[in-house]
């Protein structure tokens, strides 16, 4: 996780778990799931709103106006509503899609859920997801919450998460793999021709030629 991921999914963590706690003394967890559902979908729908809460042309006060109007048009309860005017007031809306991500999280642990966080290459159909949940449900033994985003760089196949485990089927990983297997063959090859030719190679020399291709195949493998 870069810097910049691992501060912003903090500052979410921080705001998800204050909102979580109220809403669940006041017995307002189900309206809590409905409310982050909505504005999650709106975050995937609306590029305006995306700018609204990126953007650094907006001040503090026309960012709290902003989305003090998306919450009363959207009927968000005011738990939600009241901590989206804070986190305007202190710059904080650019965490909001990692928010709705922690609260998701939370609910589906309150429920005795699993969320998976799924990347695919395209959109997956209701019934991708739902047969997917199924899958996942029946490996793990308990309900599955899919938290489904789109890559295009994976190019097809799938990236799933749960908890701290990670199964990565995309095409992407297995070029990267491909490539990597390919390289050892190479490096090998060459290595075999070195020893055959009885090529004199010192040690010191040696070494900086070994060096450079684990770097080289190493940054290959990884982009």
């Amino acid at each position: 996780m870069s810097e910049p991921t691992s501060i912003s999914s903090g500052i979410a963590a921080r705001y998800a778990t204050a909102i979580f706690d109220l809403a669940k003394d006041e017995s307002g967890l189900a309206t809590l799931e409905k409310n982050v559902a909505e504005l999650s979908a709106a975050l995937e729908a609306s590029p305006e709103l995306n700018d609204l809460i990126n953007s650094p042309v907006y001040s503090r006060e026309e960012q709290g106006a902003a989305i003090s109007a998306v919450a009363a048009k959207m009927k968000l309860m005011p738990t939600l509503a009241n901590a989206l005017a804070l986190m305007a007031t202190k710059r904080r809306l650019f965490v909001l899609p990692a928010l709705t991500g922690q609260l998701r999280a939370l609910i589906a642990e309150e429920k005795g859920e699993v969320t998976a966080e799924v990347i695919s290459a395209k959109a997956m159909t209701k019934t991708q997801i739902d047969k997917l949940a199924k899958a996942i449900k029946a490996r793990i033994g308990k309900d599955v919450n899919i938290d489904a985003s789109v890559d295009e760089a994976l190019i097809g196949g799938l990236v799933v998460k749960v908890g701290s485990q990670m199964i990565d089927t995309s095409i992407r990983s297995k070029l990267k793999a491909t490539t990597l297997v390919s390289l050892s063959l190479v490096l090998t090859a060459i290595l075999r021709k070195a020893t055959l030719l009885s090529v004199q190679i010192q040690s010191w020399t040696f070494l900086r030629v070994w060096a450079y291709w684990v770097v080289l195949l190493t940054v290959l493998a990884t982009h």
